[in-house]
């Protein structure tokens, strides 16, 4: 079929019309706002395509989309499915990006791990892999750190064995981070010999029931030997070279008091010993635990407490309400606690914020390690409570309070008293200092993402004469992939963005071209696109890459709908629908249909002057 006929639209303020749209062309739908625009192609149109792609799915899949009614409209035929690009803001979750949503940042993360060159965080030098040898020096002198003559030797220190007094666990890491009850692996390791295995941190017999949650995250490394290792060494390589062949060249040393060390045969710092792991695309994403910051787990920033939100005004006093934090806190047994501490520490609650001296002002916001007499009683005088203890401060509390609760309520009025802040271990790049240091073509990946879209498109124009033939066929499709993409973001007039923007701060119209522009390099074909005035916020001398860009998604075989007020854009279309010829109830109706050009040739004649008829003399 050629055409989408659309016959006795009567939704909102259509008034029962009729119309037929052609297929596979670059359609506009024009008007005043409030004339039934958006009710023809959203309300309409698109509703209905996406109720019957809705009815075309199982009955089980229905029952999680719920019901979606009918548009009031007699029938629509020549439907595809449809895809609505509406004008609204993108996801507010933090961990979203521009290069999250459009998928860039997928493909770097793939980009990096394959041809990526790891240096050192420390020293800046390249990574270079470590053999057995090599990690059983490393460890004996870790192990020496930890080093203690036993209490009460007589041994003289010339007659002492050569040992370093710490017993260290090999280990092998089979399972790190992976969901599963792991069931048959700790059988087969049982017939191989092995005894013990580490499970999440504790150290159970590979013959006993170990039971795991299958839904949940695990670590499981085999313990291949337990020595100290200056007393062994040839023992001691030999266990690294096993648990290097069984955990694929990973290594785990368990010093004293818990202290762990990872070892990789593959990489390692040559100067520090600092190792890497094979590098796998999740290391370069903040979403997941093994790339992310352990500080601010990936989100780049830290919310704290404010000790000038918690006191905002320092001329008041406490008695008179200075700590925001506490609602009415002279009213209750809040207030007889920091009469307490006033009382300590030499001011009252009369006392003016700012007559408190450094050393009173720290203690009441961060706490002492002074013993206290905190004594409270109840209004009525009927009970008497005195204690003697600590005073934990303003700040301390309000983070153990915020950790302990679990009310959102409560959170959220706590958080009025917090600042964001940028992180302090990872300064808001949000992955861990290792990932940081991966390489390619000199820049990190948060290198690459902080550079505006125009600037990363120079970057890896420049990028591929400088690898090397195995990096060149290692990275060329994605790097076709990544510049394809870029070059669409361009393309519809956002080369200004970086992709490291958080996704919650783009406006609807830069929002809606970043979604036209994933859409594009989907390369679907045969959908029926909607949208929502793509023009908004975009300065005239973009105008034409974004028509450019929407021809283009039409070229593909796809049929677009666009509500657009934008003259250049309408002048452009294959089709375009004027609807009016007013708003709300004087509109709904069909003013004017066809190319841009037969409604211009209309209007000329229908506005074309009449010649007055002479008088007759």
């Amino acid at each position: 079929m050629k055409s989408i006929i659309i016959k006795g639209a009567r939704e909102h303020n259509l008034k029962d019309i009729t119309v037929t749209l052609p297929r596979d062309k670059f359609i506009v739908i024009t008007g005043v706002s409030g004339s039934g625009k958006s009710t023809l192609a959203f309300d309409t149109i698109y509703a209905e395509g996406q109720r019957r792609y809705v009815e075309s799915l199982s009955a089980y899949a229905r029952q999680f989309l719920g019901q979606m009614d009918k548009p009031d409209v007699d029938s629509i035929e020549g439907l595809s499915p449809a895809i609505s690009i509406e004008q609204k803001t993108t996801s507010k979750n933090p961990r979203s990006t521009v290069g999250t949503v459009t998928e860039i940042y997928d493909y770097l993360r793939l980009l990096f791990a394959r041809i990526g060159v790891p240096h050192c965080p420390v020293h800046g030098i390249r990574i270079e892999s470590q053999s057995p040898d090599r990690i059983a020096e490393s460890i004996l002198e870790e192990a020496k750190k930890y080093a203690e003559k036993p209490e009460g030797s007589s041994i003289p220190k010339d007659e002492a064995k050569p040992a370093c007094g710490c017993t260290v666990t090999v280990l092998a890491p089979v399972v790190r981070q992976k969901k599963g009850s792991y069931g048959q692996l700790f059988t087969d390791l049982n017939k191989e010999g092995f005894i013990r295995v580490r499970v999440n941190g504790e150290i159970r017999r590979t013959d006993e029931t170990i039971e795991l949650d299958r839904y949940k995250m695990h670590d499981i490394e085999v313990v291949m030997d337990r020595l100290d290792p200056a007393l062994d060494r040839s023992r001691l390589v030999e266990a690294i070279e096993n648990a290097l062949k069984k955990a694929e060249g990973l290594v785990v040393a368990l010093f004293a008091e818990g202290r762990e060390r990872l070892y990789s045969a593959n990489m390692a710092c040559p100067v520090c010993g600092m190792a890497f792991e094979e590098l796998q695309p999740r290391m370069f994403s903040f979403n997941s635990p093994f790339g992310a910051c352990e500080s601010c787990n990936g989100l780049g920033i830290r919310m704290e407490f404010d000790p000038d939100l918690i006191i905002p005004d320092r001329e008041l006093c406490i008695a008179d309400g200075a700590v925001a934090l506490y609602r009415n806190a002279i009213d209750g047994w809040r207030g007889q606690h920091l009469a307490a501490v006033a009382k300590h520490f030499g001011f009252d609650v009369l006392t003016p914020m700012k007559g408190l001296s450094k050393e009173q002002y720290s203690a009441l916001m961060y706490g002492s390690d002074e013993r206290i007499q905190f004594s409270m009683s109840m209004k009525n005088g009927d009970a008497y409570w005195m204690h003697n203890g600590q005073w934990e401060g303003l700040i301390p509390q309000s983070v153990r309070l915020y950790g302990q609760t679990a009310s959102d309520y409560r959170r959220e009025e706590l958080e009025k008293f917090m600042r964001i802040l940028p992180c302090p271990n990872c300064g808001g790049r949000r992955l861990k200092e290792k990932v940081l240091a991966v390489k390619v073509g000199e820049k990190s990946i948060v290198d690459v993402t902080d550079q505006s879209v125009g600037e990363s498109i120079e970057f890896f124009q420049t990028l591929t004469p400088r690898l090397t033939e195995k990096e060149k066929e290692i990275a060329r499709q994605v790097l076709k992939e990544i510049s394809s993409r870029l070059g669409f973001l361009e393309h519809v007039g956002l080369a200004y963005l970086t992709l490291s923007r958080n996704a919650g701060t783009l406006s609807g119209g830069e929002a809606q071209r970043i979604r036209l522009a994933t859409q594009i390099g989907s390369n679907l074909t045969g959908v029926l696109y909607v949208l929502d005035e793509p023009s908004i916020g975009l300065h005239q001398r973009d105008n034409a890459r974004l028509i450019e860009t929407l021809k283009k998604l039409r070229d593909l075989g796809n049929t677009l709908i666009v509500v657009e007020h934008d003259e250049e854009t309408i002048r452009s279309a294959d089709h375009v629908l004027d609807i009016g010829p007013g708003a709300g109830i004087h509109g709904g109706y069909i003013v004017a249909q066809g190319t841009p050009r037969e409604i211009e040739k209309k209007r000329r004649v229908a506005h074309r002057p009449v010649p007055l008829r002479e008088k007759d003399d």
